[in-house]
């Protein structure tokens, strides 16, 4: 599959490439890379294109956090709809979970991912390259923007309580434990930082639920639209716009995506997934996202999410957090 992200992202690039001393404007032109100028906010490009435009800077930029720096370059524009969702979230775990479910956005290749951990909200971003220096300088791009998405809604004082990243050590871990406030486990499993559950779970000052709901149904379009090879994606995307009118199946998604039903679980089987699996992720980050809104009962959230019953609702709550929806929703109220 030929991997694609928005274009506009064009714009943090040049502004990174230009706050390490580099002819931006050039490079992204060889590159062909232009920022966006169309019309279209999710006009997309080739993920290669990026690639090359990454790999040339980095031989070229002797600093090796340079990437951290990516922080100071976004703004909510060039992440097209995803990023005024973002600043309509009720709270930052709600932010990153948004971010994880749409992330195919920003670009197909990379997923993201949203835990609870003993320690508090993982963000997780998950990259497999063979290629040495994005494997190092993408997680970092993509934290630091993500964590700095993060600082501009709860404010400049926000810390992780964790931060491990993949890249080995390097000769001075000092950029990165001081951009992030924090320790960095290097060489580690995953890249991801950790926010205490006190700052993920927290009201934000400029929430907009309403907002965010018209949001949510326009990245939900978006990500039906994108590669009809991306599978997962496409299938996320036809199970979010029939939750509301009930509980879909296998059957009825492969209808939409026009292939029979045996097509789809072999592709799904091809990237290590099944339509169970992704049917429960999707309700699991819905759930965790509905529950912190003490508006919606737990009737509400049964229907919304598509389940049978509340009993079935609380049985599969309970397998995903190990508490039911209620006592959840006091221990969230408490924390808060």
């Amino acid at each position: 599959m030929a991997h694609t992200g928005l274009r506009s992202i064009a714009h943090i690039f040049k502004s990174l490439l230009e706050i390490n001393g580099l002819d931006a404007a050039r490079l992204l032109k060889d590159a062909g890379l232009e920022a966006n100028t169309s019309d279209d906010p999710n006009a997309r490009s080739p993920i290669k294109a990026a690639d090359a435009l990454l790999i040339r800077a980095a031989s070229l930029i002797p600093d090796e956090a340079w990437g951290l720096k990516a922080a100071r370059c976004w703004h909510p524009g060039n992440l097209g709809v995803l990023g005024h969702a973002w600043l309509a979230s009720d709270t930052l775990k709600a932010g990153l979970t948004r971010m994880a479910r749409y992330w195919h956005i920003v670009g197909s290749r990379a997923e993201a991912s949203v835990d609870e951990t003993n320690e508090g909200c993982r963000f997780t971003y998950h990259l497999e390259t063979d290629e040495p220096v994005l494997a190092a300088l993408l997680p970092d791009i993509a934290l630091s923007v993500t964590l700095s998405m993060c600082r501009t809604n709860a404010g400049d004082t926000l810390r992780p309580v964790q931060v491990t990243l993949r890249r080995a050590r390097p000769a001075d871990a000092g950029p990165w434990e001081s951009f992030y406030g924090c320790k960095v486990q290097f060489g580690a499993k995953d890249s991801s930082f950790t926010l205490a559950k006190s700052d993920a779970d927290r009201p934000l000052p400029t929430a907009n639920r309403p907002l965010a709901g018209v949001f949510d149904s326009l990245l939900t379009e978006q990500l039906a639209k994108l590669s009809k090879s991306d599978v997962v994606s496409r299938c996320k995307a036809e199970f979010l716009q029939q939750l509301a009118s009930g509980e879909s199946n296998a059957d009825d998604i492969a209808q939409r995506l026009h292939m029979s039903p045996r097509s789809l679980q072999r592709k799904l089987a091809e990237v290590e997934t099944t339509y169970k699996q992704l049917v429960d992720e999707t309700r699991r980050d819905l759930a965790l996202g509905y529950i912190a809104d003490r508006t919606k009962s737990i009737t509400d959230i049964t229907f919304l999410l598509g389940f049978s019953g509340q009993s079935a609702f609380t049985r599969a709550f309970k397998r995903w957090t190990g508490l039911s929806p209620t006592d959840y929703r006091d221990r969230h109220s408490a924390t808060a």
